[in-house]
């Protein structure tokens, strides 16, 4: 084999990689894999690669695919920025994402969608895309967008922040139907329900609300109405429908398994982590839209998982500053920075014996890919985008979260001071590696996500 046939060889490497975990060695030649394969490298290879990585007998993975993130600009740079929220996303293992439209502006016209492309363009460490967001009266805008760079419309279906929330329904059905074949996002809560909870809770309370009492102002029942009703409109247009943030084992009735079907499901990982009771501990810092819910709910969401019910596992990722975490139920703001640590969190998980790692890498990695029709990432495959991520277990004097670690811009996590096993040793963007386990070693190597359309 000729010199340097490949840029990089990383072996002695446990692959994990479509439901199969093997010990092996993946080549990278330009910003591709080359050589997926089992076993030692053969003879000659050392001289062949410009350079030559031992993992250790770590584990090598696809680079996570986060469909539901808010890195918070253009507008509310103060919490989180392209720049910033990037660079959490790899240290985290997360090599991919998809932002949310609830910016200032609002990403709800070509223009502002262009906006921030080129402002990713310019910063982002991680491959990146974003949902355009629908209102009342910008069908037309929706209907023009290239779907090969959008992975999909959103859809406020229950408030949230940016007040983006949909309130003519001729209008939502219109999009619906006019639109069938592109995923719509819903953020599905009532909100007639959640303003009489509030009411009620205003009412019955002398003084502050306290956040404990957030998941029955935004209630099971707000989440259950609002998505029975997103599955029906889809259902009635024949259209592709994504029901985000699932919080509840109720909805889970109204979901099915499989792989080819138009309405898919994702679960963010604090509903896999954490339940009410954390409320007490944690308080406003694990609170988010929808809320977490009971010890139930967090149990059957976890089988759903392993059943196939659930067909994603995101974040959320929502940046706040500590100040904006101020307050009671109803005044604290809802959200929680979770990106640098929701693949180790989901690794953490598979050690306590709730998935296998395999499932995680299906859900975090091949699932949306495979949704969303990712062109040549989501896998590790010859000729797929080197995006990869090294993933090793800590020492017990090194697995606790630390405030220094934090690299989202808000400065904190609701981990802070907790023992979490697993670290991210390495990622790699593009064939470029942008993360060594303690510093930031590229910039800029991300690229835009090209879709099916």
């Amino acid at each position: 084999m000729g010199k340097n046939a490949h840029d990089t060889i990383i072996h002695n490497a446990l692959i994990v990689n479509e439901d199969r975990t093997f010990r092996g060695y993946v080549c990278i030649k330009g910003e591709f894999i080359s050589e997926v394969n089992r076993g030692d490298m053969p003879d000659g290879y050392t001289a062949s690669a410009a350079r030559v990585i031992d993992a250790g007998g770590k584990m090598l993975l696809p680079g996570a695919i986060d469909d539901h993130v808010h890195f918070r600009d253009p507008g509310l740079t103060e919490k989180g920025d392209m720049a910033t929220e990037s660079r959490a996303a790899v240290a985290g293992g997360v090599t991919s994402f998809m932002d949310m439209p609830n910016t200032k502006p609002q990403t709800v016209t070509n223009k502002d969608w262009e906006a921030k492309m080129d402002r990713a363009a310019q910063a982002s460490v991680a491959n990146y895309a974003f949902w355009i967001g629908a209102t009342d009266s910008n069908f037309g805008c929706l209907e023009s967008m290239d779907y090969t760079q959008v992975p999909g419309i959103k859809i406020f279906v229950g408030s949230s922040t940016g007040n983006m929330t949909m309130h003519d329904q001729s209008a939502l059905k219109r999009i619906f139907s006019g639109i069938p074949d592109i995923i719509k996002a819903v953020h599905a809560e009532d909100d007639s329900i959640i303003r009489e909870n509030a009411r009620k809770e205003r009412e019955s309370t002398q003084g502050d609300i306290p956040i404990g009492r957030h998941p029955h102002i935004r209630s099971r029942e707000a989440c259950v109405k609002a998505t029975e009703a997103c599955i029906a409109l889809a259902g009635e247009a024949t259209s592709r429908l994504q029901v985000m943030h699932v919080s509840t084992e109720d909805e889970l009735k109204l979901l099915t398994p499989g792989d080819e079907k138009a309405v898919t499901a994702e679960t963010c990982v604090q509903y896999l982590w954490w339940d009410s009771d954390d409320y007490a501990r944690l308080g406003s810092k694990i609170k988010c839209n929808p809320a977490i819910k009971d010890s139930n709910d967090r149990e059957a969401l976890r089988e759903a998982v392993r059943k196939g019910l659930i067909d994603i596992i995101a974040t959320d990722h929502a940046p706040h500053l500590p100040a904006d975490k101020q307050g009671d139920a109803l005044t604290a703001a809802s959200g929680i920075p979770l990106i640098q640590f929701s693949l180790p969190m989901m690794l953490q998980l598979a050690e306590n014996g709730i998935f296998d790692v395999p499932l995680v890498v299906e859900k975090m990695c091949h699932a949306p890919a495979r949704i969303f029709g990712i062109d040549r990432r989501g896998f590790l495959r010859p000729g797929y985008y080197a995006d990869l991520v090294i993933a090793g277990r800590c020492n017990d004097d090194h697995a606790t979260v630390l405030k220094e670690e934090i690299l989202s811009k808000c400065g904190w996590s609701p981990l802070e001071g907790e023992k979490l096993n697993w670290r991210i040793s390495s990622t790699w963007v593009n064939g470029k590696e942008v993360w060594d386990g303690c510093r930031i070693t590229a910039t800029c190597p991300g690229r835009p996500l090209a879709f099916k359309g």
